[in-house]
């Protein structure tokens, strides 16, 4: 009776290690900064493709909101596959890799040190580095969304000189149609003012002239 209550004492035990290994990995993929994908997968840049696929993989399991109760789970699991996702695409993944360079540079430059200068071996520049690469992909994101934005507003202020180019055939088109179904009657009218003006056999009428006096 004993060693099943140690059985079960322990089978307990785990279960809550469990849960407590998941609402930490929830907690850090919340925290981490979402604009750098290999930060939302705890990875360094430039591990190989197998390297994502399985850290995906073992994340993935560990915080499906299936498997656990913790209400931040959707949210976590999101943006584990959004980074996963940009990391594997190819093009995406060479913007961030790129981000991450600019930054490590510009703490060079801005510092006057070279690319062998031992500092850059230190802790803390691994610490600055990564919150220069915060700032460089704000500054890309905030480029690319005014850069969105004004695409957006000169395809709408295209669609707009479209619709109105469009708005003037149609009503070209119609004044055409409306003048060509009156055709006949303006025809009519004409004829008749014709004949009113003419006696019978095509000659004029002449005008009586008044008496003097």
């Amino acid at each position: 009776m004993a060693e099943e209550d140690d059985v079960e004492a322990l089978d307990a035990l785990e279960k809550e290690s469990k849960e407590f290994d998941k609402d930490a990995e929830i907690d850090r993929i919340l925290k981490a900064f979402k604009l750098d994908a290999y930060a939302v997968l705890d990875l360094q840049p430039g591990v190989p493709e197998s390297d994502i696929k399985a850290c995906y993989r073992k994340k993935s399991l560990l915080i499906h909101p299936d498997k656990t109760s913790n209400p931040s789970a959707p949210e976590a699991f999101d943006r584990l596959k959004k980074a996963q996702t940009e990391l594997m695409d190819e093009k995406a993944r060479a913007r961030l890799d790129e981000a991450i360079a600019d930054a490590r540079m510009l703490l060079i430059r801005e510092r006057k040190w070279t690319v062998d200068s031992p500092e850059l071996k230190a802790e803390s520049f691994a610490k600055d580095w990564r919150e220069k690469t915060k700032a460089v992909l704000i500054d890309n994101e905030m480029r690319r969304r005014k850069q969105m934005k004004a695409q957006l507003q000169e395809e709408g202020r295209a669609q707009k000189k479209e619709d109105e180019e469009i708005e003037a055939r149609k009503r070209k088109r119609e004044h055409e149609a409306a003048w060509e179904q009156t055709r006949e009657q303006r025809i009519g009218s004409w004829r008749d003012f014709q004949k009113g003006g003419k006696e019978e056999g095509g000659k004029k009428k002449k005008k009586k002239l008044k008496p003097i006096g």
